[in-house]
């Protein structure tokens, strides 16, 4: 009887270790954005850089707090930040900065979304990006 059992666990035994592994979780929607666009500037870490210019860091960043905010700089840019209405969805503008508010040692519960875009952004220019 041991014999059998033995040999029926040793049969069973690469089936078993043949499982699929579970899939890793999908990656945060703005997490894409965050990475083909932000980071250039602001650093893979949100930490921004002094170089040509100040690049704020985003990591642990108090100002973020208020939604408004970010929507704002967003979609309307600030200092040497260009805006990214028009160039950007209001979906991937809430997702990045949903992304960002909620990573980097920041902890803001609260989610920005696509009307909240919409509606407290700053309207895309009518000449498209602006001329440098």
């Amino acid at each position: 009887m041991r014999f059998v059992l033995f040999a029926a666990v040793l049969i069973a035994s690469p089936a078993l270790a043949q499982r699929p592994a579970k899939p890793a979780p999908a990656p945060h929607p703005g997490a894409e954005v965050y990475q083909n666009i932000c980071q250039a500037c602001h650093m893979a870490n949100a930490l921004g850089g002094e170089g040509a210019g100040k690049i704020p860091a985003l990591a642990k960043n108090g100002a973020l707090e208020a939604a408004g905010y970010p929507i704002m700089v967003v979609t309307g840019g600030k200092n040497a930040m260009p805006w990214f209405r028009g160039a950007l969805t209001d979906q991937q503008i809430s997702d990045v900065i949903n992304y960002v508010r909620s990573n980097f040692g920041n902890k803001y519960k609260d989610k920005v979304t696509p009307a909240t875009v919409a509606e407290m952004g700053v309207p895309a220019p009518k000449g498209g990006m602006r001329e440098q």
